[in-house]
């Protein structure tokens, strides 16, 4: 299946499913772990799923998902708490599992931010503390509320609890008149032994690792209960500021121990990736020593001039990496090969292994990617594993990279049985039973029973009802699937019609096992709540092929409505003409995008889904920002040429924050051209049609940067 295939071997339609998997997935784990304290996978387990999505990001940055795993930790506050809106979000980290991840990190950093590679880059080293995420708001010097990270926007208050933890003061002497101090509780390995003997002589519920003490112990709604657990707090970072507590990071976190927080020892500047490594290297050799919970080192750019320059993508950092430790491998024995079938169709194997312990997880699950890894080929037929192909059977070595989903890495052939066969991928959908075809240039087989497949069916309308998607506060997967078997929902306009269908009395839904009254009401509520939905999120709900949770919201910016939107892509159905033309000159929107938003929008039966979707709608346009003296607001801008005072990235994000569209393309639409030396067959085509061209300093002047 694709959620076990190395990102290296990924298409862009695996890349897809495979991060719309680990969203769901993800996002119960969540839940799980973080709202109902009972979790459902490992640590390690859930930091490799993480660390995989990051991977497949890395490879596949227009697919980049709102739900991101590698870009949120934590799930939607739980009742017991109230709720606190950070003023500054916590944003969660990229993953890097190598050597060279790090860096590409500088390269890319370097690339932009215009620097040449033997410019002066320096950095901040600190071990990655494995633990629960805290915010403390300080004002006048005084602790005044202490919040979980939650979902990153919202959290939960826990300022009693966080009172009960010596590492963590009340007052603050010097310090600004508003701080928000962030960092990590954790408890140390002898503490957390200690805790789990008494909780065994108690007979209560011990924990299965120093995260989920501290985690659980944090979020006690009894604070003494908290008090009463040996909970220890490092300081990493910062939210509202009142005025900086510094110009560099190693200089705000020395400000931070000044001032009585507890930071790091292992803490360290470092100049350039080299240095990097190196304190990578001291500090992964320590870990074995370290009375605490680490899983990898975080490098972050110390200069917070630079920080600011470069910003942040939609919910990470991009002066801030996290290097995860290396793999861990373990020998064990393929039992069988299940076929699973994603939202796409893609039909995907799965290794179902004799339980093993690799890295201190039980692992009875790997990925057997597709079926030329099956074979022992690469996407390009090349041979891999020497050409060994993998049978049921067969002693096969599980590799965890950085922690991510453990997958088949080699085969020894000496323990071979005799007489086992190759493994024949199937042909036919184990789902529906309809051909599974496999189209040239595609590494994965595909079913195409589209409607009729149950597993597509399923598995779109858990996609609707994603965290990026609608998010209906009460229908998860789980519940999706019990509505969908019961015949209840077969497409998504069919939520939007179940209390008409079954709400009279409510009595078949509260009757049901696991509701009652309550609980039908919430959901018939959260329903209507979820009507009103932003375009982005609606575009991306439709689980269009190739459209992850950014590019939604790249199209609902550019179209502003969903009117406008859904009469371009039946405009464009010719692949021709100006509503194709305006579709691919959206700077980010490809061929193979454009073709798949076409051809959803135009199939009959596709077309008539959504439709009846949106008839139960209110569609909010998308969010617009303040351009009111913006000379370039509403324009659409092309850049072209080598710019010199910023790089294009920089640019593009300039431009569209003063309310312009960049696009990647000039035409008779096009009303600013800005070109930088070497610009070639824009420049000429926009002289051609009369489109005003400046150069980079022209552009400058005009937006107010000069």
């Amino acid at each position: 299946m694709t959620d076990r295939i190395d990102p290296d071997a990924l298409t862009e339609d695996e890349a897809a499913q495979e991060l719309a998997r680990l969203a769901a997935l993800l996002d119960r784990a969540n839940t799980a772990y973080h709202t109902e304290d009972a979790p459902e996978i490992t640590d390690a387990d859930y930091d490799a799923l993480k660390a995989r999505n990051a991977a497949i990001e890395a490879r596949f940055p227009t697919l980049k998902r709102d739900d991101s795993p590698s870009e949120q930790v934590g799930a939607r506050p739980a009742d017991g708490f109230a709720k606190v809106a950070h003023s500054v979000r916590m944003m969660s980290l990229s993953n890097a599992f190598d050597d060279d991840d790090i860096t590409e990190f500088d390269t890319s950093l370097r690339r932009y931010l215009g620097l040449d590679a033997d410019a002066t880059l320096a950095y901040t080293a600190e071990p990655k503390i494995d633990g629960l995420s805290l915010s403390l708001r300080y004002e006048d010097g005084v602790l005044i509320q202490a919040a979980t990270r939650g979902d990153g926007a919202v959290g939960e208050n826990v300022t009693a609890n966080a009172r009960t933890i010596d590492d963590i003061p009340e007052t603050l002497e010097g310090a600004p008149a508003v701080l928000e101090v962030r960092g990590e509780v954790y408890m140390s390995h002898e503490d957390f032994a200690d805790l789990n003997k008494r909780q065994e002589e108690a007979g209560a519920k011990t924990f299965a690792n120093p995260r989920n003490a501290a985690a659980g112990s944090l979020r006690q709604l009894d604070s003494q209960i908290t008090k009463s657990r040996p909970l220890k707090f490092f300081a990493y970072s910062w939210g509202e500021l009142s005025e900086p507590l510094s110009d560099t990071q190693s200089g705000a976190l020395q400000r931070l121990s000044d001032l009585g927080f507890v930071t790091n020892p292992l803490t360290k500047r470092c100049d350039g990736p080299a240095e990097m490594l190196a304190q990578y290297a001291e500090i992964e050799a320590q870990r074995a020593t370290l009375d605490y919970d680490i899983d990898g080192v975080v490098y972050k750019v110390d200069d917070l001039g630079l920080q600011a320059r470069l910003g942040f993508r939609s919910t990470t950092p991009r002066w801030a990496i996290a290097h995860k430790f290396p793999a861990e491998l373990a020998w064990t024995r393929l039992e069988s090969i299940d076929i699973q079938v994603g939202r796409t169709g893609a039909l995907s194997p799965v290794a179902r292994l004799l339980p093993v312990t690799v890295g201190g997880v039980v692992v009875s699950n790997a990925t057997l990617h597709n079926e030329d890894y099956i074979q022992g080929r690469d996407s390009n037929g090349e041979p891999i594993r020497d050409g060994k192909d993998i049978r049921v059977g067969d002693w096969v070595q599980v590799y965890r990279a950085g922690d991510v989903i453990p997958k088949v890495a080699d085969v020894d052939l000496t323990q071979r049985p005799e007489g086992s066969e190759p493994y024949t991928f199937p042909e036919t959908c184990p789902e529906c039973g309809s051909e599974a075809v496999r189209e040239p240039g595609d590494a994965i087989r595909r079913c195409t029973g589209g409607l009729i497949c149950p597993a597509q069916q399923v598995e779109k309308l858990k996609h609707f009802v994603s965290r990026a998607a609608f998010d209906i506060e009460g229908l998860g997967a789980k519940q999706v699937e019990q509505f969908y078997t019961d015949g209840w929902i077969a497409e998504p306009a069919d939520i939007f019609t179940l209390e008409d269908r079954y709400g009279s009395g409510m009595q078949q839904l509260k009757n049901r096992e696991g509701w009652g009254e309550k609980s039908a009401t919430n959901l018939f509520a959260a329903i209507k709540d979820a009507a009103n939905v932003p375009l982005g999120r609606l575009i991306f709900a439709l689980g269009i092929r190739h459209v992850g949770a950014q590019s939604a919201n790249l199209l609902a910016r550019h179209y502003g409505s969903w009117e406008v939107f859904s009469t371009a892509m039946s405009d464009a159905a010719p692949l021709e003409g100006p509503a194709w033309d305006e579709l691919l000159g959206i700077d980010g929107v490809g061929a193979v995008m454009a073709t798949a938003l076409v051809t959803a929008f135009n199939q009959e039966a596709e077309r008539a889904s959504i439709d009846r979707l949106a008839a139960h709608l209110t569609v909010e346009e998308a969010a617009k920002p303040d351009t009111s003296s913006s000379p370039v607001a509403g324009k659409t801008v092309v850049f072209t040429g080598t710019l010199e005072k910023m790089t294009r990235a920089e640019a593009k994000a300039r431009a569209e924050a003063l309310g312009a569209k960049v696009s990647g393309s000039v035409s008779a639409k096009t009303d600013l051209l800005i070109a930088g030396p070497g610009a070639g067959s824009k420049a000429k085509k926009a002289a051609d049609l009369g489109v005003e061209t400046v150069d980079e300093d022209g552009w400058l002047t005009l937006i107010g940067d000069a």
